[in-house]
């Protein structure tokens, strides 16, 4: 084998989507800052007890674990940051006000989360800690609508779900909290013969429910044939109407889909959920919602809502940036052509000096003029290159 191989699903990033990429970072970081966002980094490696506090059985699986060389504790590479951001609002911020953060950095996971994903996400996105009303849930999903805009996208997917419908369904039936994870995995994969078999022994009211949610999706009218069908609980009232009024929110910006059984994160959420599609990708691009609960594990309940996406995806749909416009000067250390060079840069342009005896190989920029001397060899001027 040879020894400059990568292992499966990690890839360099060459020019040309490298730079795709970090123009996207930029767009989407400068516009959560517009919104009051404020900038995280979190560190790439914790202690794995820290790492995974507040997290689900599905991080610990997608972890690289190693051992501290300096303690001897094992340590974990981040396959999430949104945890981490909470430990910040949690324990270093600990402001008792709303707080706003965003962040950007790589992730890293064992396992590739879909067909033909990369193990090593660039993860951007933004969270809001302290309000707990729709609200807030409402400027996630538009800020989450607003950076695939930015990117140029405009048939957008937005899938909407709610984890409040099915807690009220198991919430006064024993033994289907018991089978919790089962019946998520059976509504996850709509698999309704398995559910039968499950809520055989459930009351009626909760079985009719979970045999009913695998059929609750389409467009908005979901809503109205799932208050016809579900029992009328305080809790799925609730739920139905936050979603309705989520899905008003995101008319005219996107496609609104609703999924009742799609609850992915069922243990880690405790609220509206979201997801975004866009052509040319099977799986969801973006993912939201709201996660009261994280908080907890970490000595401090605040409410919460957020959501991410990876960048390096989202940059592998967009077609090939066009090559920027440069110009091309001599090497030399004459200082005035030094200090021509210097006022072009500080103008915004790109001046590529040329090394003695190199022709130009470039992903990136085309050179389509010159810095030359003039005719009487005294000034340095652009001229046009054919």
């Amino acid at each position: 084998m040879q020894n400059w191989l990568l292992p499966e699903n990690i890839a360099d990033v060459l020019p040309s989507e490298a730079r795709k990429i970090e123009e996207l970072r930029r767009l989407m970081l400068d516009n959560f800052r517009l919104y009051g966002y404020e900038l995280v980094m979190p560190p790439l490696l914790e202690y794995l007890e820290s790492l995974l506090t507040g997290a689900g059985e599905d991080t610990d699986l997608r972890t690289f674990k190693l051992v501290d060389q300096l303690s001897g504790r094992m340590l974990g590479l981040r396959p999430d940051m949104t945890t981490q951001v909470a430990r910040i609002d949690a324990h270093l911020l600990n402001r008792a006000s709303v707080t706003r953060l965003c962040y950007a950095g790589s992730v890293l996971h064992t396992r590739p989360s879909g067909l033909h994903a990369t193990r090593e996400p660039l993860q951007i996105g933004c969270e809001m800690y302290g309000h707990a009303g729709l609200e807030a849930d409402a400027e996630i999903q538009e800020l989450a609508l607003a950076s695939l805009a930015l990117a140029g996208f405009t048939a957008v997917r937005l899938d909407l779900t709610h984890v409040g419908v099915l807690r009220a369904v198991l919430e006064n039936c024993p033994a289907a909290q018991r089978d919790q994870a089962k019946i998520h995995a059976a509504l996850r994969a709509k698999d309704v013969p398995d559910l039968q078999a499950l809520a055989a022994n459930y009351t009626p009211q909760v079985r009719d429910a979970l045999l009913a949610l695998p059929s609750l999706y389409g467009d908005v009218e979901v809503l109205a044939r799932a208050r016809e069908v579900l029992p009328d609980l305080p809790g799925i009232a609730k739920a139905l109407a936050e979603l309705a009024a989520l899905a008003a929110s995101a008319l005219g910006r996107a496609q609104v889909a609703i999924d009742l059984a799609d609850l992915r994160g069922y243990q880690y959420e405790s609220g509206a959920m979201f997801a975004l599609y866009v052509p040319g990708l099977p799986n969801a691009v973006a993912r939201g919602g709201r996660y009261d609960h994280v908080g907890e594990a970490f000595g401090r309940a605040r409410p919460a809502t957020g959501f991410s996406l990876d960048l390096r995806e989202l940059a592998r749909l967009l077609p090939t940036a066009e090559r920027k416009h440069s110009i091309r000067a001599p090497w030399g250390n004459a200082p005035e052509l030094k200090e021509k060079i210097a006022e072009l840069r500080k103008s915004g342009e790109v001046v590529i000096q040329s090394m003695p005896g190199h022709s130009h190989e470039l992903d990136e920029f085309e050179c389509d003029r010159a810095l030359v001397l003039d005719e009487h060899g005294s000034n340095w001027i652009l001229k046009n290159l054919g």
